[in-house]
């Protein structure tokens, strides 16, 4: 939970900032020079929302203060009292989760779709089956946040495992909800197929990257190397018939897409684009984290794929998200895709850290 004294702390910073730039647009020098005046008045516009918001809440604070001394000394003004406390107080509430929204350094990506990448790792056939599992996880969790989710590759097993899944998930700030799902998931339980009753432990690995834009990333054709191929299925009229499959493979980074789920090759291709431009961004954007963060990053875990980040315990009904701390006794709702407290509990974790650094 982040500390109130640590955010009016900062808030009395915003605020005191906030009346210097006022200083600032009032001062002749500034107002004569169009620069200064822009780049002045841009931060002022930033800041204002969090200003007027700190204002209101310290405002009724201060009317919360005078109705409670009410209450305590004057029996006549009891009940007034009481009825102003009860739409103050709420009011309170709602502006204290507003103004560390606004005090948490806005990540631009937040917005954007993305795509899920999910990978079956140690563990065979029980992985794919766990990958699965996983998938469908997350395709129910955004049928509630009524999201789409449209498959760009998969790779199924015999027994309905999924070797490898990529799917585009589109709708409102999904980037944000789920970017801190990329890492190792470990299963524990135990297989239809095991006689002896024994639990075996499997990992799946998951990936969120933002959807790039095309002035994100830029590709030059020249760095490309597309085959075209037949693609492979279940069977079907037109399985196997044209050159619709496409394989990207990005030279210099030697990054391979490949996707064959739409039957025409100019949708194949402009989807394994879409999934390329993202895998790049990423490298980029995690490149430079690592070298800008390295201390950050230390306090709090290196976020990479290569870390097993949670627990599904099926044998308990038990989830466990390592890096929180958090253990829920409801993966049997959770894998039906109650996942919103996990996302929750992990988007304060990463607020109260970003507001203490």
């Amino acid at each position: 939970m982040i500390d109130l004294s640590t955010a009016i702390e900062k808030l009395d910073e915003v605020e005191a900032r906030y009346r210097q730039l006022d200083e600032q647009m009032a001062d002749p020098a500034v107002f004569m020079d169009p620069d200064r005046v822009r780049k002045v008045g841009k931060e002022r516009a930033e800041l204002d929302e969090t200003v007027s918001a700190y204002r209101e809440y310290r405002d009724v604070a201060a009317q919360i203060s005078d109705n409670e001394q009410l209450l305590r000394s004057d029996d006549d003004l009891h009940d007034l009292a009481q009825e102003e406390l009860s739409r103050l107080v709420p009011r309170k509430a709602v502006l204290e989760a507003r103004l560390f929204e606004l005090l948490v350094p806005r990540d631009p990506l937040d917005a954007k779709d993305v795509f899920l990448e999910i990978r079956a790792g140690t563990g065979g056939e029980e992985a794919a089956l766990f990958a699965a599992d996983l998938f469908r996880m997350y395709c129910r969790f955004a049928e509630r946040r009524r999201w789409t989710v449209e498959v760009v590759s998969v790779s199924e097993t015999e027994l309905g495992g999924l070797r490898e899944v990529i799917a585009q998930i589109n709708g409102d700030r999904v980037y944000s909800v789920l970017k801190y799902e990329g890492g190792v998931h470990r299963v524990q339980r135990i297989p239809t197929t095991e006689a002896q009753g024994r639990i075996h432990t499997s990992a799946v690995t998951v990936a969120v990257m933002p959807e790039a834009d095309d002035v994100d990333v830029d590709i030059d054709e020249a760095d490309l190397r597309i085959d075209l191929f037949r693609a492979g299925g279940a069977g079907g009229q037109h399985v196997n018939k044209t050159d619709s499959a496409v394989r990207l493979t990005h030279i210099p980074s030697g990054i391979v897409v490949v996707c064959q789920d739409e039957r025409s090759q100019q949708k194949n291709r402009a989807k394994a684009m879409k999934v390329l431009r993202a895998r790049l961004f990423e490298a980029a954007r995690e490149k430079a984290e690592t070298e800008q963060q390295e201390q950050r990053r230390s306090m709090v875990g290196t976020g990479d794929r290569s870390e097993r980040i949670r627990t599904y315990n099926f044998p308990q009904n038990r989830l466990t998200d390592h890096r929180i701390g958090l253990t829920l006794y409801k993966l049997d709702a959770i894998l039906e895709g109650d996942i919103e407290e996990i996302v929750s509990a992990l988007q304060a974790y990463h607020s109260a850290q970003a507001l203490a650094h």
